[in-house]
């Protein structure tokens, strides 16, 4: 039933803007600010797109809530306001305490979708974990993609089940007793289907990061392009019932402001998060190593809840797979005790040299006044296994009883630990880069592009993936048949016994950082981590190894593989295997 209804779109761009509304196309008035407007009749699931100057194709709204034709097509509405919600019981969870599980919906099933995924919701239960965070969802081009070349923030991708699905996977998780953390991208836009620039001026004059121009957060007319930012932030978290947000490369967001637009973004989700009375939280991901991002607003910081931590992920991977290169370098000559500083500190670089960036870099985290919650600590995640040449994750490396000491350290730690579906068993597929760019010369430069990127660092160019070959895709789908089978169902049941024995002994999740010391000897390959009265035994060699500790050992709370041997003050561990211990 049609209804009139104000179109609306921020175009100071073209001289001239018409809204075509299923195949009709109507006049529209531009205010002083830019913004165009026009009343039209509209049905609730109407077609419609943008004319921009005298160009007859219409362009997708830029703040479309749908596309389900793709990114080239119409938009249609959507209200997001029409759906039932059943998590009225649903009071929300703070990220202190929880333990996050990253998911790609595209691969996290056969079938690609979220209502696919909903299936699986009780696996995650039963291993207990607490927030789901899904990579970017929002449209890009073709049908399938790692997640990361998204052109319109505010659409969920059709392919996924658009953002009908997308509330019932909210719903179904917070039912569940679940949270949702939504990953977004405010530093760059993908390279098919952006038209943005059309419209508004989205990037700077001036400038550039790793994925290309820059988004205008502090030029000319950068005031709506930041209201498009924080409307979209809130849209999730409003309209989609998302408990958080992981913010993608923060380093790359270059804001000239007095006012971050990091710091005004956490101020309005705070605000938020007062009126739906439910804790709403921000994790950044930064290559800073500047504490003042977590810093509380009050306290002069930035105001972010938390960030990622890939300190502590390279100088896990580092020690326990031997990898050297790149900006593996410094951290695996330091060895166990760069695994030992990461632990204590949380940034492992804290304004020392960094070989890779050939320069000192990072700051010290106070550990008095930042509690380890507020770092992510994980031993993968998705850039750290899609970035790499063939995608391979740990588990191709890695024996069984070393990624178990690998789960063991970082679910003991005092960080918000994170995990990489299919990480808790073990997943034997790889997770690849993968695109559809459905422009031929996109493709082929995207696929060419990386072949000769991994070619400069020694890659046989014919074994890097092509991202645009279905079959990329397809590999890339964990395969649900493998915990059934060992060693999978070990790993497992590894980390299902770590993350109880998380909640059930509050020490395992104490976040005071300035609380936590290792010992460690880089001869035998072996790490003690005191967790208030509890021990934490790592033996990371191929021998067994008499481990001395600072007191009696009174009893075995878990234990990797084998029993360890307890004599007083001594710990008998078998090969690459860990414990915790009871003093």
């Amino acid at each position: 039933m049609s209804a009139p209804v104000e179109f609306a779109v921020w175009a100071p761009v073209p001289e001239r803007v018409r809204v075509q509304v299923d195949g009709a196309v109507h006049d529209m008035r531009r205010d002083e600010h830019g913004w165009w407007r026009a009343e039209v009749e509209a049905g609730p699931d109407a077609d419609y797109g943008f004319l921009l100057g005298d160009d007859d194709t219409p362009r997708p709204d830029p703040r479309a809530r749908r596309q389900p034709a793709g990114v080239h097509g119409l938009s249609r509405r959507f209200d997001p306001s029409s759906y039932a919600w059943g998590d009225g019981a649903w009071t929300g969870r703070p990220l202190a305490g929880g333990v996050v599980y990253e998911m790609h919906v595209g691969t996290f099933t056969p079938e690609g979708t979220l209502d696919s995924a909903i299936d699986r919701l009780g696996h995650l239960v039963d291993l207990g974990v607490d927030f789901v965070e899904l990579l970017p969802v929002n449209t890009f081009d073709g049908t399938h993609n790692w997640g990361y070349d998204g052109v319109l923030w505010y659409a969920v991708q059709e392919s996924y089940g658009g953002p009908a699905a997308y509330q019932r996977f909210v719903d179904a998780c917070h039912q569940r007793g679940l949270g949702v953390i939504q990953d977004v991208v405010y530093n760059h836009l993908g390279p098919s289907g952006n038209y943005l620039p059309l419209f508004m001026p989205i990037f700077s004059e001036g400038g550039a990061n790793t994925w290309g121009e820059s988004v205008n957060l502090s030029g000319p007319d950068s005031d709506e392009v930041r209201r498009y930012i924080l409307d979209n932030a809130l849209m999730w978290l409003r309209d989609m019932h998302v408990d958080g947000l992981r913010l993608d490369a923060v380093h790359a967001l270059v804001d000239e402001r007095a006012t971050h637009v990091l710091e005004e973004m956490a101020r309005e989700v705070e605000a938020l998060s007062v009126a739906v009375r439910r804790p709403l939280t921000l994790i950044a991901e930064s290559d800073l190593n500047d504490p003042r991002l977590v810093t509380p607003r009050v306290a002069g910081g930035t105001g972010i809840d938390a960030q990622w931590s890939d300190d502590l992920h390279h100088a896990l991977h580092a020690t326990l797979t031997g990898e050297g290169q790149g900006y593996y370098r410094d951290f695996a000559e330091a060895g166990l005790g760069g695994v030992a500083k990461t632990l204590t500190g949380a940034f492992f670089h804290d304004g020392s040299w960094s070989s890779f960036r050939r320069r000192h870099h990072g700051r010290p985290v106070d550990t008095a006044r930042l509690p380890g919650w507020k770092f992510l600590g994980y031993l993968q995640d998705h850039d750290q296994i899609g970035n790499r040449a063939v995608g391979d994750r740990i588990s191709a490396t890695l024996s069984p009883g070393l990624l178990a000491v690998g789960a063991t350290l970082v679910l003991t730690s005092p960080f918000t630990p994170m995990l990489f579906m299919g990480e808790e068993w073990g997943a034997a597929t790889p997770w690849q880069f993968f695109t559809s760019h459905t422009d031929p010369d996109i493709g082929r430069a995207t696929a060419e592009g990386r072949k000769s990127e991994f070619a400069g660092h020694g890659w046989d160019a014919d074994e890097v993936p092509d991202p645009q070959d279905p079959e990329t895709f397809r590999r890339s789908k964990i395969d649900w048949s493998e915990p059934e089978r060992e060693p999978h169902a070990r790993l497992l049941e590894v980390h299902r016994t770590l993350l109880a024995l998380r909640r059930a002994h509050p020490e395992l999740a104490d976040a005071d950082l300035s609380a936590v010391e290792v010992g460690w000897d880089e001869d035998d390959r072996v790490l003690v981590v005191h967790r208030g009265s509890l021990r934490v035994v790592a033996n990371l060699s191929g021998e067994e190894q008499e481990v001395d500790l600072d007191r009696t050992a009174t009893g075995v709370l878990f234990a990797t593989s084998g029993e360890p041997a307890l004599d007083g003050t001594t710990v008998t561990l078998p090969a690459e295997s860990a414990a915790v211990l009871t003093t």
